[in-house]
């Protein structure tokens, strides 16, 4: 437990706007990730159609968009940010493998890729300085 809080004083105090900003694209990616998925119902049964036969289509169904949407808004203003990143792996793992087994769409796998990296990321250095973590963490 000192680790991990040697680690947070660390990223604290090396936080720079550029880390960020990508938290917050990183998050507006995917809350508009999770709109276009509430917009376009039919897609996203189509991505999880594969599994569906082995039940909990429509428990994915209601996961993967609220997840993205709720998640990508906590993401951008830093709320609780390693929460919201534990939330989207298993979908973003899900995508990468969708894509390696599926019909292979290399734009979606370097994209999934490229978003669960910088999940994984998040969710080790945690929100920074510029978030509502922080702000909180510092009123106490």
């Amino acid at each position: 437990m000192e680790n991990v809080k040697s680690l947070n004083k660390w990223a604290n105090s090396h936080t720079y706007l550029p880390v960020d900003l990508v938290r917050i694209v990183l998050g507006g990616f995917l809350f508009m990730k999770g709109v276009s998925f509430v917009t376009n119902v039919q897609y996203l049964h189509d991505l999880i159609s594969p599994i569906d036969q082995f039940g909990g289509g429509m428990f994915l169904l209601h996961y993967i968009a609220p997840a993205h949407m709720i998640g990508g808004i906590m993401i951008i203003f830093g709320l609780l940010t390693r929460w919201a990143v534990a939330a989207q792996l298993p979908i973003l793992f899900g995508a990468v493998l969708f894509n390696i087994m599926g019909k292979m769409h290399a734009e979606s796998l370097f994209l999934a890729i490229i978003v669960l990296m910088l999940c994984i990321f998040f969710l080790f250095y945690g929100s920074g300085k510029h978030s509502a973590d922080y702000y909180f963490k510092m009123q106490q």
